[in-house]
């Protein structure tokens, strides 16, 4: 996602950060639909005074999709993760921060519907490479990616 006053910069300095990654561009929406638009919630388990069925009652009768328990979300603590539908994230937030949970993170975001592991170092160097060009692009805002780092004790 990008937020720009000037469209063609900032679709060159992407188009660059590409090259210069040896990725490629592709025309603007044409992997939008291996991505869903969802509202997600992280709560870090030991944040939390209920156990997991307690709270997943608690964020489906407010409306959540989905309920997850996650060992190692990135590589952090063990926590749970909540989806929602992006128009009743609000609803489901403040239904669970009225009761006390408090979230590691809470935003609507593009969730991948498959992720795909790199294995190379050749190209884990390469999708370092690109990310961290496009992080210091100042017109991009989000990145999102399907890429499932393999675990290093490097990182």
């Amino acid at each position: 996602e990008a937020l720009t006053d000037n469209r063609n910069r900032a679709a060159s300095n992407i188009r660059n950060a590409f090259t210069k990654g040896g990725g490629n561009v592709g025309t603007p929406g044409c992997v939008s639909f291996m991505f869903d638009k969802k509202g997600q919630m992280i709560v870090a388990k030991e944040e939390c005074d209920k156990d997991a069925d307690e709270l997943m009652m608690m964020a489906l009768d407010a409306g959540a999709e989905d309920f997850n328990e996650e060992d190692d979300f990135n590589e952090e603590e063990d926590s749970y993760e909540i989806t929602t539908a992006p128009d009743d994230f609000g609803t489901v937030s403040d239904a669970l921060s009225n009761e006390g949970i408090t979230f590691a993170s809470a935003e609507v975001t593009m969730i991948p519907q498959t992720y795909v592991e790199l294995t190379s170092e050749d190209d884990l160097k390469k999708m370092r490479r690109i990310l961290a060009l496009l992080d210091e692009e100042d017109d991009v805002q989000n990145v999102y990616h399907n890429w499932d780092e393999p675990d290093s004790d490097e990182e």
